[in-house]
C-alpha cells in the first residue's frame, strides 16, 4: 500500500508541475520532468513487482506501458523520441557490461560443455523461431504484403533477437540463491558465450535484413563489404578501446563513477563514427577491458552498474512506453507459438550437446531450464531493430517485448526450480536448501 501511495502522489505532483512547462523551454523542461518521474514511477513498480515474486525489470515495463501514450500518457510520444539519447546510453551499457562477464576462468572450466550445448541449441533455435514466423506469416503485421526473401529476411532478423538468453537474470538468480555447481557455472557459461556469438549473428542478420528490405531513404550498395566492417570492424575499435580503458584503471583509476558513462558514451559515438556495430563493440571492449584490468576492472563494473541504474530503469520504462497496444492483443498468440517453439528447441538442443560433451546427468536434465529467461541483452537489440525499420520496428519491436515478457517471468521461476531439482541451492548459513523446493514446485506449476 505504502508504495501504490507512493506512485499516486508522484502521479498527482507530475499533473501539477505540468501546466508550468511554458514558454521557450517547455519542451525541454517536459522532457527533463518526465525523465525524473520515470526513475521513480519505473522503480516503485519494480519494487512492487519484486513483492509478487517477479522480476523488476517487468515492473520497469510495466510502468512504461501504464505511464506511455497507450494508457496514462503522461509519457508522450514526442518525449520518447526526445529520449533516445538515453535510450542509446543504455544499450553501450549493457552491452560493455555483458562484455565485462564474460572470463577465460568460465570458459577453461567448461569449454566442451558450453561449445557443445551452443552448437546444436542456439542453431535449433534459430531455425525454428524463423520458421514459425514464416509459418505464420498470415497472422503477423510486418511480414504482410512482404515477397518471400523479404519474408525470410525478417524472420531470420527477429530470430536473431529471440534467441538470446539474459546473463543479467542469470547471475542475479545465483547471487541470490548462491548456488555453484555444475548445472549453475555451465549456465552461466553458456549465457555468457551465446551473448557474443548472438551479437555478431545479429550484426549479419540486420545487414542482411537491411539488403533485402527496403527502408526509406537507405542505401544498399556495397552491402557485403559493409556487412564484414561492420562486424570486423566493431572487433578491432573494441579491442582499442578496451586496451585503453584497462590502461586508464591501471595507471589513473580515478572518477570511476564519471569515468564509467564516459566509457559507454565515447564507445557509442566512436562506433557511430566508425560506421561499425555498435553493441559489438561494446562488448568486446568491456571483454578486454575485464580480460587485462583483474581487480580495477571490477571496480569500474560496479562503478558501472551504480550510474547506470536510473538510465537502465528509464530505459526498460521507455520500452514499455513504445509498445503498440492494438498489435500487442493481435500478436499474443504469435507470441506464445514463438515462446513454444523457442522452448522446444532449447530443451532439444540443450540436452542433445550436453549429452554430445559428457555432461553430469544433472546438466543434461537441467540446464535447459536456465536458458530460457531474456531481459537486458535482448530488449537493447530489440530497440536496434525498431530504429532500424521505422515502419515495421514498431510491429517487430512489440512482438519481440511480448516473448521477452513471458521468458523473463517463466525463466526466472523455472531456473530456479532447475537448481532445487538439482540440488544445487544453499542456505544463508551452509547446506542445501530442501524447504524451499516445495514453494518453488508450487510458484511453477501455473
Amino acid at each position: 500500500m505504502r508504495r501504490a501511495l507512493i506512485l499516486l502522489l508522484l502521479w498527482g505532483g507530475i499533473q501539477l508541475l505540468r501546466p508550468l512547462d511554458a514558454g521557450e523551454h517547455g519542451a525541454t523542461s517536459e522532457t527533463l520532468l518526465v525523465f525524473g518521474f520515470l526513475i521513480l514511477a519505473a522503480y516503485t513498480i519494480g519494487e512492487i513487482a519484486k513483492l509478487l515474486h517477479l522480476p523488476k525489470i517487468t515492473g520497469y515495463l510495466a510502468a512504461g506501458f501504464l505511464f506511455g501514450p497507450a494508457v496514462i500518457g503522461v509519457v508522450s510520444t514526442e518525449v520518447t523520441r526526445d529520449l533516445e539519447p538515453v535510450t542509446r546510453l543504455a544499450v553501450a551499457l549493457i552491452a560493455f557490461l555483458a562484455g565485462a562477464e564474460l572470463r577465460w576462468k568460465e570458459l577453461k572450466e567448461r569449454a566442451r560443455a558450453i561449445f557443445t550445448i551452443l552448437a546444436s541449441e542456439l542453431p535449433l533455435s534459430f531455425l525454428l523461431i524463423a520458421g514459425t514466423l514464416v509459418a505464420l506469416h498470415g497472422a503477423v503485421p510486418f511480414l504482410a504484403n512482404t515477397t518471400l526473401v523479404e519474408r525470410v529476411s525478417l524472420a531470420a532478423l527477429f530470430a536473431a533477437v529471440a534467441i538470446v538468453h539474459s546473463p543479467a537474470v542469470t547471475m542475479a538468480i545465483l547471487a541470490e540463491t548462491r548456488a555453484g555447481g555444475p548445472v549453475a557455472r555451465t549456465t552461466l557459461g553458456v549465457v555468457l558465450v551465446a551473448d557474443v556469438v548472438v551479437v555478431i549473428l545479429f550484426s549479419g542478420a540486420l545487414a542482411l535484413a537491411r539488403a533485402f528490405v527496403a527502408v526509406p531513404g537507405a542505401t544498399t550498395a556495397g552491402g557485403s563489404l559493409m556487412l564484414a566492417w561492420e562486424i570486423g570492424g566493431a572487433i578491432i575499435v573494441g579491442a582499442l578501446l578496451g586496451g585503453a580503458v584497462a590502461l586508464y584503471l591501471r595507471f589513473v583509476q580515478r572518477e570511476l563513477v564519471l569515468f564509467a558513462v564516459l566509457v559507454a558514451f565515447f564507445g557509442a559515438e566512436v562506433a557511430r563514427l566508425a560506421h561499425v556495430e555498435t553493441l559489438l563493440t561494446l562488448l568486446v571492449a568491456g571483454f578486454v577491458t575485464e580480460s587485462f584490468s583483474k581487480e580495477e576492472g571490477r571496480e569500474l563494473l560496479h562503478a558501472m552498474e551504480r550510474s547506470a541504474a536510473p538510465v537502465l530503469v528509464v530505459f526498460f520504462a521507455l520500452a514499455g512506453a513504445t509498445l503498440h497496444v492494438e498489435a500487442l492483443a493481435e500478436l499474443w498468440p504469435v507470441a506464445l507459438a514463438v515462446v513454444a517453439a523457442r522452448a522446444l528447441a532449447i530443451f532439444a538442443g540443450t540436452r542433445f550437446g550436453a549429452r554430445r560433451a559428457g555432461a553430469p546427468a544433472v546438466v543434461r536434465q537441467y540446464a535447459w531450464l536456465g536458458l530460457l529467461s531474456q531481459a537486458g541483452v535482448a530488449i537493447g537489440l530489440a530497440t536496434v531493430v525498431q530504429s532500424a525499420f521505422p515502419e515495421r520496428g514498431r510491429d517487430i519491436g512489440t512482438l519481440l517485448l511480448a516473448v521477452i515478457t513471458i521468458n523473463e517471468v517463466v525463466g526466472q521461476i523455472m531456473f530456479r526450480v532447475a537448481l532445487s531439482r538439482a540440488g544445487e541451492l544453499r542456505e544463508e548459513e551452509g547446506g542445501a536448501v530442501r524447504a524451499a523446493e516445495p514453494a518453488l514446485e508450487s510458484q511453477a506449476a501455473p
